[in-house]
């Protein structure tokens, strides 16, 4: 019973993002003694952080400034979004996630639910997330540490990958432009997203639907058909039918919470 209340804790603030006492009480059925005990057991396993009056799910300590800012940005269709990848994710299964802040929702995701994987990265802080986590083999990508992203790039990460083969890849993208083309703001970024789009039998993109109708320098691939998209609610119809019109058929996922609520996480 006290562990499926704590992962029924875990589970609601990880989707809610900031929560009172009262709130996870009403959520889990528990009383607010019975949830404040709760917190302070899960505070020391490090899996949330309490405030005055209530509690979010704590994240991981040295986040680079600027990755940890657009982390926040539409923090709740991220999570769901986040979510929906995990329901797809077979156990002993090889999987690659990228150095994406929404990808980064699926490993806070494999952290509350573990599985037992094989867990590829070039990012850090998925790895520092998923580190200690019972039944994951984490392996990290070498390279150069592009410190913006908190991700390993280079010609070492991408001689790596040619050495691999994956299960399932989860990729972010820093915007889609109406090429229907995904884009990064950085050329060892976008090399090394091409060359992981080649290394797995299943790839998925998630992303957000503000990251639609937008360009930045460096072109990673034109979507198509086998690359799977995983969005929120928030596409407008225009992009639905052009994706369409491009051979995708995009998971649309619905935020348990708007981000009012979730950008206090």
């Amino acid at each position: 019973m006290k562990d499926d209340r704590f992962s029924a804790i875990r589970q609601h603030l990880y989707s809610r993002g900031y929560s009172s006492i009262q709130e996870i009480a009403d959520t889990v059925g528990a009383s607010p003694a019975t949830i404040r005990r709760d917190l302070l057991a899960l505070e020391a396993e490090g899996a949330v952080s309490r405030t005055h009056g209530g509690a979010r799910i704590a994240e991981s300590a040295g986040i680079e400034v600027a990755f940890e800012a657009r982390e926040q940005r539409h923090l709740s269709a991220k999570r769901a979004i986040g979510d929906a990848a995990f329901e797809t994710i077979v156990p002993h299964s090889a999987i690659f996630l990228d150095a994406g802040t929404t990808v980064l929702q699926v490993a806070r995701r494999i952290r509350l639910n573990p599985l037992p994987l094989s867990v590829f990265t070039n990012c850090v802080t998925v790895a520092q997330v998923l580190m200690d986590v019972r039944d994951l083999k984490i392996t990290l990508l070498g390279g150069h540490l592009r410190p913006q992203n908190a991700s390993m790039v280079g010609s070492l990460a991408e001689d790596m990958l040619d050495r691999l083969w994956f299960d399932r890849l989860f990729l972010g993208a820093g915007a889609i432009g109406e090429d229907c083309c995904l884009y990064s703001l950085d050329e060892y970024e976008a090399r090394l997203n091409e060359k992981m789009l080649s290394r797995a039998a299943t790839r998925t993109l998630l992303v957000d639907s503000s990251k639609f109708g937008q360009r930045l320098t460096y072109r990673v691939a034109r979507l198509s058909a086998d690359v799977g998209i995983i969005t929120d609610e928030g596409l407008d119809a225009g992009w639905s039918s052009r994706l369409k019109e491009a051979g995708c058929n995009p998971l649309l996922v619905r935020s348990p919470a708007n981000d009012s609520l979730s950008g206090a996480a």
